[in-house]
């Protein structure tokens, strides 16, 4: 019975860390960049578009279809960086704890 209370005490304990953790993560934001920088995504943790940056000289009318490419090239390179860093936090807090390979976490 001793066992189960602490299981239980440490269970509780980790999910206020993964709420606290989840909430910091929503606050981080992550820029990403295409065409050596001509288009520049910021994603929050919520991978939300918080901003975009095109510079002047992509404004062609023959060349909307690269705007474009490079606009979604930028949001990805910057989806992943927000991945890294959730992928990171979460290796931080469950450094440890017996969770088997590939098992996703609720977030």
């Amino acid at each position: 019975m001793k066992d189960l209370l602490g299981m239980m005490s440490k269970a509780k304990e980790m999910q206020a860390k993964f709420q606290a953790m989840q909430e910091e993560i929503a606050n981080i934001e992550a820029s990403g960049q295409a065409g050596g920088g001509l288009v520049q995504v910021t994603l929050s943790g919520k991978f939300e578009m918080r901003s975009l940056k095109i510079d002047p000289s992509l404004f062609k009318e023959d060349d909307v279809e690269v705007l474009e490419d490079l606009i979604l090239a930028a949001h990805n390179d910057a989806k992943s960086k927000v991945e890294a860093v959730m992928q990171q936090k979460t290796q931080e807090l469950t450094a440890g704890l017996p969770i088997p390979p590939g098992m996703k976490l609720p977030f």
